[in-house]
């Protein structure tokens, strides 16, 4: 139903939540979108944001509601069950950290809805982004490549330094 978009690979997804997508929106529905942004904000999950002077007034999830908005929300609600460490369990649970469920719940259905938008629209498989480091892991990779950069560039020997060879 979907031309061979698998919805049910992202973690948290169920049947009725593929379903509520397809009876709502459909495929060609979803096609009119011109971007992600246009369908998140359609579907009521992008923040609103009110700007006066340069000073943010508001920046809150618009109220309304739909079938499509309840179903990602559910499915939002089940990936922030999961005991397994996923890169969208982990997202949930940072936002959860910092905002609260209800704001974790919208900020994942969000991402949802924009991880199927690109499925859809862009004819590719789900790949889960198992290989993610987080920024405090990028640097200290990136301070190991320095430091055996500089001990190439001088010509220093693992030994000659006391250091265990990796």
């Amino acid at each position: 139903m979907l031309e061979g978009t698998d919805l049910l690979a992202i973690e948290g997804m169920s049947h009725l939540t593929v379903l509520a997508i397809i009876s709502e929106i459909g495929i060609e529905g979803i096609r009119k979108f011109p971007t992600a942004k246009h369908f998140t904000s359609w579907l009521r999950l992008a923040p609103n944001n009110k700007v006066s002077g340069g000073k943010v007034l508001s920046s809150k999830v618009p109220k309304g509601s739909n079938r499509v908005k309840i179903a990602l929300r559910r499915a939002a609600n089940a990936i922030g069950n999961l005991k397994d460490s996923t890169p969208l369990r982990d997202f949930f649970h940072r936002i959860n950290f910092r905002k609260g469920r209800v704001s974790a719940i919208s900020a994942t259905a969000r991402k949802l809805a924009v991880i199927i938008w690109n499925m859809i629209i862009h004819n590719k498989p789900y790949i889960n982004p198992e290989g993610y480091l987080y920024l405090d892991q990028k640097r200290k990779l990136g301070i190991a490549k320095r430091i055996q950069k500089q001990i190439d560039k001088y010509g220093f020997n693992p030994d000659e330094l006391n250091f265990a060879s990796s």
